[in-house]
């Protein structure tokens, strides 16, 4: 008969070798490159925040290149994740802020190079580090059960809507460079910055732009939400209008010019507070009855 002493160290041996059965946890393949594509964030960030320490900004292609290989991993994350799902990825929180961040960077790289090589690559990689930072740090990243099948007007609906939310956000990153200017103009304190900011009419010509053709493509996501073949839930659909109103009016007053540049650039960046205080409505694609 085995002594109570040897059955424990018997029982002992047996938890370990259970315990070093337990399955390990893993990280996704296609994690690995969003959390590269923020590094590339990152890197452009400090490079900047070194170049502003020394006194003397200098607007290069590094910051482009940077920015732009972060987009190409932001990319390939995406793509990867929608092939797992087997449709459009925005199927949960995590998702949709990923997807924001890569709009920004995507109309980032396509505006006109005389704005992507000065400061506004400098404003535009903190906000994508940051969007993607909360994605990553936050609980969010939550699968939600696929029971249905991917509906084409649905996903269609939200990624127009969160392109056109990229759009808004480089008009808010214009504004705050038309602000930014426009102070150190007014108040005779000019940073080497200055010297590399575009001048005041483009800036605001480029502000114009931009909320024209966001205000196109969000008109065209709230549009095509109606041909999903599924109601909308009416807060969700309010929370839009109300938004599509709000740069509507900017739109308007700025044709009209009863606004002049400087609260028009204003605007931008009171919309586009609007528009992320708005991402807990946009739609779920993995799920039907939660319509952005």
């Amino acid at each position: 008969m085995a002594s109570a002493h040897e059955c424990s160290v018997v029982t002992g041996l047996c938890r370990i070798a259970k315990l070093g059965r337990q399955p390990k946890i893993t990280v996704p393949v296609e994690r690995y490159f969003l959390i590269a594509s923020t590094f590339c964030f990152l890197v452009a960030v400090v490079h900047t925040v070194i170049e502003l320490r020394t006194g003397v900004f200098r607007p290069g292609r590094f910051n482009f290149f940077a920015i732009g290989l972060g987009f190409i991993f932001q990319t390939a994350f995406l793509w990867i994740r929608g092939q797992e799902l087997g449709r459009c990825p925005i199927t949960n929180l995590f998702e949709v802020f990923v997807f924001l961040a890569w709009s920004v960077a995507l109309v980032y790289m396509l505006v006109g190079s005389a704005y992507r090589l000065s400061l506004m690559g400098v404003f535009t990689a903190p906000l994508v580090l940051l969007l993607q930072g909360f994605a990553l740090i936050a609980p969010i990243d939550t699968k939600h059960p696929v029971s249905v099948q991917a509906n084409s007007w649905l996903e269609f609906h939200a990624s127009m809507s969160l392109v056109a939310y990229g759009v808004f956000a480089l008009a808010c990153i214009a504004g705050v460079m038309y602000l930014l200017q426009e102070r150190q103009l007014k108040t005779h304190q000019l940073h080497s910055i200055f010297y590399h900011l575009p001048p005041l009419t483009s800036l605001f010509a480029a502000i114009t732009r931009l909320l024209w053709w966001g205000f196109a493509l969000y008109t065209v996501g709230i549009v095509s939400g109606f041909f999903t073949g599924h109601p909308l839930p009416r807060i969700q659909i309010m929370a839009a209008i109300a938004l599509w109103l709000l740069y509507a009016a900017i739109l308007q007053a700025r044709h009209l010019k009863w606004l002049g540049p400087k609260r028009v650039a204003a605007l931008c960046i009171i919309g586009f507070s609007a528009a992320l205080a708005l991402l807990w409505g946009i739609t779920f694609t993995a799920e039907l009855h939660h319509v952005p």
